[in-house]
């Protein structure tokens, strides 16, 4: 399958940036113009970039597709595919409101659980991260160059770098950081990007003990595992302190599209 999930990058790498070509006309338009309509400007750049994304995707492979705009197949029917396409055709409905730029489309495949292909396309700061399971990993900058993605090496940081919170982490993100026992910092960011900034060594570690769905996180997780880090469940020990256990996050192993807890690391 290798083979095939390198040549299906590059056209995912351009679907990717035709949405969010569609995004970007929206989220440069003045929002309060939107007042009196009843879609909102995040309704139409949504459903924008997902028309385009199924549309085009239809056009490179005979996959199902799963998006967040289109979630209401069944688990009867989900539970039968090994293979299938994952999408958020625009995750990060905060960062867009508040036009901060870290919003991303996400364009995943999943095979037997895993991501194996994945495309991160940051349009508003001209960012794209993408990986393929045994094969190319890499981050595209706005003037077209590409550099591969390597994990930071947490063992040796001194000091770890935690995606976390803009405003503050739980009580049980403190207790996990703690039980490191080392001093920590905050790397602040929005939306699947967080997953990114461990895949491109600017953070060692990501603890996400709070509420997604599979189609937030697949693409970056594809991402992360071709640049060699890892995407695994995350579990309390005796005394309540929620830890690594080791088991990767897999997909479309239940009715729910709800992820449990989970850590990036590399």
């Amino acid at each position: 399958m290798s083979e095939q999930l390198n040549t299906l990058l590059e056209p995912v790498i351009d679907i990717t940036r035709s949405a969010g070509d569609a995004i970007m006309e929206i989220y440069q338009k003045d929002f309060s113009i939107y007042e009196k309509s009843d879609e909102s400007p995040l309704t139409e750049a949504d459903l924008a970039a997902h028309k385009i994304i199924v549309q085009r995707l239809a056009d490179i492979s005979d996959y199902p597709i799963l998006s967040e705009e289109s979630a209401d197949i069944s688990w009867q029917e989900r539970q039968t595919w090994q293979t299938y396409w994952l999408v958020d055709p625009l995750d990060g409905t905060k960062e867009f409101i508040k036009k901060n730029g870290e919003f991303t489309v996400n364009i995943a495949l999943i095979h037997q659980g895993s991501p194996v292909l994945g495309v991160v396309n940051a349009p508003a700061i001209n960012e794209i991260y993408a990986g393929v399971i045994g094969g190319s990993c890499f981050k595209e900058h706005s003037d077209k160059s590409r550099n591969a993605l390597q994990p930071a090496n947490s063992t040796q940081a001194q000091q770890l770098k935690v995606v976390g919170s803009r405003s503050h982490q739980s009580p049980e993100i403190a207790g996990f950081l703690e039980a490191l026992g080392k001093d920590s910092e905050l790397v602040a960011m929005g939306s699947s990007l967080k997953l990114c900034l461990v895949a491109e060594g600017k953070a060692h570690l990501y603890p996400r003990l709070g509420p997604t769905s599979e189609w937030d996180t697949a693409a970056a997780h594809a991402v992360v595992n071709a640049a060699g880090g890892k995407v695994t469940l995350m579990q309390q020990n005796d005394a309540g302190i929620w830890q690594d256990s080791g088991d990767e996050l897999l997909y479309n192993q239940k009715e729910s599209v709800l992820n449990p807890y989970f850590l990036v690391s590399a």
